[in-house]
């Protein structure tokens, strides 16, 4: 699927993003009512309309280059309670209602991995 060139996405809402050289903005998926991050993805003006008129949430793969909804192949959908952009306008944060796994590799999340406390 090629990407979408021009978006319906609400000229106020796309003039508020600061959009890297690819046009593209991190969108940072967290669970609703926990407050656990989940992911990380990447969305285009078209993904983010997407997602704010469908309910689920639209990324744009940067490997695949084309858009992906989440949970269409796994059945892990993440449904849209809110969609938030930071103070610099660089970062979404997307609140969802998380079913199944988050993570490609079948964890609740994309951050298992501790690293371990820093010493200071």
């Amino acid at each position: 699927m090629a990407r979408v060139t021009s978006t319906a996405l609400d000229p106020t809402v796309a003039g508020r993003l600061k959009r890297d050289a690819d046009g593209l903005v991190a969108a940072v998926v967290q669970q609703h009512d926990t407050g656990e991050v989940l992911m990380v993805g990447w969305m285009d003006d078209e993904a983010l309309h997407r997602t704010l008129t469908t309910g689920r949430v639209t990324f744009w793969s940067r490997s695949r280059q084309e858009y992906w909804r989440k949970g269409d192949t796994s059945g892990h959908v993440q449904a849209v309670k809110s969609v938030a952009l930071d103070c610099d306008g660089d970062t979404l944060l997307v609140r969802v209602d998380q079913t199944g796994a988050a993570c490609h590799t079948g964890e609740r999340t994309c951050f298992f991995t501790d690293l371990g406390a820093i010493a200071g």
